[in-house]
């Protein structure tokens, strides 16, 4: 059986609980990671998510603001947590899980925002966003990247001219400028980490994973942005053999402003 793999920005998982179990009941991941739960982990909704499978839950978690966690029917070998910048938040979460293939590390992010400015000089948000993409790139290299790793979460940086509605109208825009892309792009070359979405959806394509929520109508509009990222190491890339944006999510009433990215695996649980 092959693994599944599934990364969300839920934006609050306490009301949208009911959409992480639509979202079950219709892909049924085996490794749901979330970002933005915006709860403490005493309070996180696990009995809940145990009842739908998810037996094994790994929360970062923190009230009000940011939060990551990792759902998964399969056991974890190992779980850890880094804690970028010295500030304190729940920005990141990993676990390793065994497989025919041998042990694969899962890393879930929620990379800084970076507010409305992108000038470094006037917006500590933005530096902020840099220093963490900066530290990333530090770390996630090496003896870090040499074996089976997956990287998912909310990197909130659309690289790609299609990966925006508009290249020319959001290059100036937070999420997309240069300084973001090549930030973004150096950890990338770090690692070095392939951009497992891309490989099955080509950059010829538009692909968006979040749509704002001053659009009345999405779908129509389609003004969107691809914020939401899977990336593997060389060790395990090819054995991804398929990913998915899981538009009917962005529908739901109430939902969150992103989609679910998927990758499918073919490797086996031990």
């Amino acid at each position: 059986m092959p693994v599944t793999i599934a990364s969300w920005n839920i934006n609050s998982i306490r009301p949208r609980l009911h959409h992480v179990e639509q979202f079950d009941a219709d892909r049924a991941p085996d490794v749901l990671c979330l970002q933005e739960t915006k709860v403490m982990n005493d309070q996180f909704p696990s009995a809940a998510l145990n009842k739908l499978g998810y037996e094994h839950l790994a929360i970062n978690g923190q009230k009000s603001y940011h939060g990551v966690a990792i759902l998964s029917r399969l056991p974890f070998a190992s779980v850890s947590q880094r804690d970028f910048c010295g500030k304190g938040d729940a920005r990141h979460i990993e676990v390793t899980i065994d497989t025919d293939a041998g042990p694969i590390r899962i890393h879930n992010f929620y990379v800084p925002a970076g507010g409305d400015e992108p000038n470094p000089a006037i917006n500590d948000k933005f530096q902020h966003k840099l220093d963490f993409l900066d530290e990333m790139k530090a770390w996630l290299t090496g003896e870090e990247t040499a074996a089976a790793s997956i990287l998912v979460g909310d990197l909130n940086i659309a690289p790609h001219e299609n990966d925006v509605w508009s290249h020319k109208q959001l290059i100036k825009v937070v999420s997309h400028t240069p300084v973001e892309v090549d930030a973004l792009a150096a950890v990338q070359t770090a690692g070095p980490w392939q951009d497992v979405v891309r490989n099955h959806i080509p950059v010829e394509h538009k692909l968006f994973s979040w749509w704002s929520y001053r659009s009345p109508n999405w779908q129509k509009s389609n003004k969107g942005r691809r914020l939401d990222h899977i990336w593997a190491t060389n060790a395990i890339a090819d054995k991804v053999n398929h990913v998915e944006v899981y538009h009917p999510a962005r529908s739901w009433e109430k939902p969150s402003d992103h989609a679910p990215v998927i990758a499918r695996l073919d490797v086996s649980p031990l």
